[in-house]
């Protein structure tokens, strides 16, 4: 018998997901203790259904099918099940079989496959996920191929498997279609994966974001406390649903004007949104009861968990463990809140007191609170109004990942601001990011570079270095500070993207205009000499000075500079409103207004002032973003507001920032692709890696003979030049004279490996005099042959010399490294990321985007060296580390690079044996 507590029970298969309506379930393998669920569940299936199973009427189960349907071995015959609130409402099993039919155990790599989901949850892509979690299940046991008999008429069925995009055969035999999957992940079955998670998890967020009804639970009857609090918030909002207050403890029908109830229960109507402010020990029975209820989503403002330490973290597990069984998503513990503008939700479930934010077109996440709030106070100063608000606490549960999904198809949101004190998963971050910058800006403030308290995420191994390098790479903008994510986010909020870098400045102060022209060349622009109006400057003046700026050919973006006037500080509104008829006449460039203890100026600029300009025609390349306040709604922040900053360094930052995104979005529509080498040998490689792997434990970590590495990275066509061992001089001259002189003598010591600078290596040796004079020197100078573990080998072409590394990362997956040999890459951290599998494009910015890439391009009249094949070395080990996910660390150092073709010298090659369910598995929560 098999049970949960059994060592052979596969718990790495269970998982929680997210259906196809924002509901979760959790999926599980079926054991023996399930017999009972099992036959409830059947109970609850329409005969209809039944037959669609069974091809037959099949009104009950019988003790055999219940035998047969809970004890499985977990490798010929698996079933798993869906299940809510510990109750079954879909099942799938598998049992291998014979080119006969037959049952059957490995090397059979076929399985017959079986699904039924109970009606009421039919339409929820129940099945779908079901059948990616059995095909990963059937992968992982040496599964290939599925083949399922579905009557025609069970079209919903049918579709499940015609819409997963695996490689697949049709055929109608007998009165019943016969469908052969073939379980290979494919391009289209990862689109199709990715395509059901993003729907799923953005309406996860809408339900909680667009609730018809909430209610409060813990408000006191004293009206103190953050559950009084929030429901003032709620109701002060005109929140447009029904609103509920809940204290066991309540004597009136009302609590603060608004309905109130002992219980949930008592309520007698759909709960949608729960907000939960109760002592932390007390929340259990709260959820347990909003689950009953059949609430769909939680904010939990409770304190107590991870933040407070190891039994807060328990309660932290246990309480996201409590609220997925019920099919509910949680925002929190710990939180803050969440607000939502749109004029038909008007939603202010925070701790944030009325008036809620302006609508606006900027969406904000935090981890935050504290800095939650001074980012909302940042922005209503300065005139900008939001989309929605999310405040996540600990994020136990939704996190930053879950609301990009959400914004990604939001129309109410332009720009997307982030504070992260974590990333979790950088790979699953980055893979959104990028996929949302393409429509949108994703600006990201990282508040540190350790876990803190109550964030419960996997850790990185990465430097911060590198994962800023990925953030770019996905088209992040990343910024150090909470005022440089506002400042960035007010300009891309206003203004349309810049086309280039050229930058023209205006304004009434030399001096000023001066340091912004300082500011752009620190920052990589172009700017043009200052145009400088004098102090006697009138509005009228700014306002031609912008008309001429911006109808110019010659630049891409404008800032303008303003100090006060002696004593016309009245002026400030007729300047506003100049430069906004500018704007007006002239639009489609970006406009800043750096000022100098212009207070009023900043105020009126931040005033809507009527419609906003027309919108320029989109670049080539680029789709329209809408300027704020374009889609219509009254009242929106920032219909006309030109962003204005109180020093030329932050208005310049800002405009590089999207002029860096604009040069990024422009790239990004051109997509790279990964490049096919008919002379890769994969079923090779993955012969040789089993067979090396044969004898090493599940969590050991093996490095490979330097035969060994030679031959695999071979198979991929990477050649790595031969090294002969020299344990005696006369070693060192018998390999010379195999390989040919001239050679060179080196060591390959740990401590001296890849160490040129303490003289290990002796280059050019043309004969053997020379050759014995090396040895004798390099083993006088530095230890005896068997510390220094001499090799010989063939002289190279001179050129560059280079590191190529791949690691594997337990958050980030497979990263691609890339760098000058030497002092560059390891004093001076001049190395460049991408995630694997790199495309063509990937590779290209790879080596390009290094301080010292001028020495690969004929830096002070050298030669220029083979990129190109430098380029095809990077993208042939992306393919390796990537087909085969047994290679956990790659390090080729040094890789000469010639004015025609590179040299590896040596190499060091890693392998492990692979995690159950890697970046290509199926759809799951993550579990902390």
């Amino acid at each position: 018998m098999t049970t949960e507590s059994d060592p052979s029970y596969p718990a790495h298969w269970e998982a929680d997901v997210v259906l196809r309506d924002g509901g979760t379930a959790r999926i599980r393998p079926i054991t023996t203790a399930d017999a009972g669920r099992l036959v409830s569940f059947y109970e609850q299936v329409s005969d209809e259904s039944k037959y669609y199973r069974f091809f037959a009427p099949y009104p009950r189960l019988s003790d055999r099918d219940v035998h047969r349907f809970t004890h499985h071995d977990y490798v010929d015959r698996v079933g798993l099940a869906a299940t809510i609130g510990g109750e079954f409402i879909g099942t799938v099993r598998y049992d291998r079989i014979g080119p006969d039919g037959r049952p059957a155990t490995a090397p059979a790599d076929e399985a017959e496959v079986a699904f039924l989901v109970q009606d009421a949850h039919q339409g929820r892509g129940v099945a779908s996920a079901l059948l990616e979690h059995i095909g990963a299940v059937a992968r992982e046991r040496g599964i290939r191929r599925f083949a399922a008999e579905v009557l025609p008429a069970n079209t919903k069925m049918i579709k499940v498997f015609t819409d997963v995009g695996y490689q697949q055969k049709r055929s109608f035999e007998d009165g019943s279609v016969h469908l052969t999957l073939d379980l290979e992940p494919t391009a289209e079955s990862l689109a199709v994966q990715r395509a059901r998670e993003q729907r799923a998890e953005a309406r996860s967020v809408q339900r909680l974001l667009a609730p018809g009804s909430v209610a409060v639970i813990g408000v006191s009857r004293s009206g103190a406390g953050v559950g009084a609090a929030a429901l003032r918030n709620l109701r002060d909002s005109g929140f447009h649903g029904h609103l509920y207050a809940v204290n066991e403890q309540v004597g009136l029908d009302l609590l603060d004007g608004v309905r109130a109830y002992r219980t949930i229960d008592a309520i007698g109507a759909p709960v949608d949104l729960a907000v939960i402010a109760v002592p932390a020990d007390r929340v259990p029975e709260v959820v347990a009861a909003c689950g009953e209820h059949g609430v769909q989503g939680l904010v939990v403002l409770s304190a107590g968990y991870g933040e407070s330490g190891p039994a807060g973290l328990a309660r932290q597990r246990e309480l996201v463990r409590q609220v997925r069984s019920y099919g509910m998503r949680l925002i929190g513990p710990n939180a803050y809140g969440v607000i939502n503008t749109a004029p038909e939700v008007e939603l202010n479930a925070s701790l944030t007191p009325a008036p809620m934010p302006m609508r606006g077109r900027i969406g904000l996440f935090t981890q935050s609170g504290a800095i939650g709030i001074a980012l909302l106070s940042a922005l209503l100063r300065r005139g900008e109004g939001l989309s929605s608000f999310v405040s996540a606490g600990n994020r136990a549960d939704v996190s930053g990942n879950d609301i990009l999904q959400y914004w990604y198809d939001d129309e109410a949101t332009d720009v997307a601001l982030m504070y992260l004190e974590t990333l979790g998963n950088p790979r699953k971050f980055t893979r959104l990011a990028r996929r949302t910058a393409a429509e949108k800006p994703v600006v990201v403030a990282r508040g540190g570079r350790h876990t803190p308290a109550g964030h419960v995420v996997p850790g990185t191994r990465l430097p911060d270095a590198t994962v800023s390098d990925l953030l770019r790479q996905a088209g992040v903008i990343r910024v150090d500070t909470v005022t440089e994510l506002v400042d960035v986010g007010l300009l891309l909020a206003a203004q349309p993207l810049p086309a280039g870098p050229r930058i023209a400045i205006l304004g009434n102060s030399e001096s000023l205009g001066v340091l912004t022209y300082d500011a752009c060349l620190a920052q990589g622009l172009r700017p043009l000499p200052p145009l400088d109006l004098t102090t006697a400057a009138s509005p009228a003046d700014f306002r031609a000075a912008l008309v001429s700026a911006l109808a110019s050919d010659d630049c891409d973006a404008v800032v303008v500079t303003a100090i006060p006037w002696v004593s016309e500080h009245a002026l400030a509104d007729d300047l506003a409103d100049s430069l906004r008829e500018a704007v007006a006449e002239v639009p489609g460039k970006p406009v800043a207004v750096v000022h100098v203890e212009l207070g009023e100026l900043v105020d009126a600029l931040s005033a809507t002032r009527g419609p906003a300009p027309a919108a320029p025609l989109p670049e080539p390349g680029l789709r329209p973003r809408p300027r704020a306040g374009a889609a219509g709604e009254a009242g929106a922040a920032g219909e006309d507001r030109i962003p204005s900053y109180p020093a030329a360094e932050r208005a310049v930052r800002a405009i590089a920032e999207a002029v860096r995104y604009g040069q990024w979005r422009r790239a990004a529509a051109e997509a790279g692709h990964v490049p096919e080498y008919e002379d890769i040998d994969e079923p090779g490689a993955a012969a040789q890696l089993a067979r090396l792997l044969a004898d090493v434990d599940g969590g050991a970590v093996l490095t490979l003979a330097e035969w060994d590495a030679r031959e695999l990275l071979g198979r991929y066509g990477i050649r790595v030049l031969h090294a002969l061992p020299a344990p005696t001089p006369d070693a060192a001259v018998r390999a010379a004279g195999i390989l040919g002189y001239p050679v060179a003598l080196k060591t390959t010591a740990p401590h001296l490996r890849h160490r040129a600078d303490l003289g290990g290596v002796r280059l050019d040796l043309r004969n053997e005099a020379e050759l014995r004079l090396s040895y004798e020197d390099l083993t006088g100078l530095l230890g005896k042959p068997s510390e220094l573990q001499p090799v010989v080998q063939a002289m190279v072409p001179r050129g560059v010399d280079t590191v190529v590394r791949s690691v594997i990362d337990p958050a980030a997956g497979a990263v691609l490294s890339f760098g000058l040999a030497g002092v560059a890459s390891e004093l001076l951290g001049d190395t460049a990321h991408r995630l694997v599998p790199a495309t063509d494009r990937d590779a290209a910015g790879l080596i390009r985007s290094i301080r010292t890439a001028p020495l690969l391009f004929g830096w002070r009249g050298s030669a220029a060296v083979d990129t190109p094949a430098l380029e095809e070395l990077l993208l042939r080990l992306s393919r390796l580390v990537d087909d085969h996910p047994e290679v956990i660390d790659v390090s080729l150092e040094p890789v000469v690079v010639a004015t025609e073709g590179l040299s590896v010298l040596s190499a060091t090659v890693r392998v492990a044996h692979p995690p159950a369910r890697g970046d290509l598995g199926p759809r799951t929560l993550p579990s902390y």
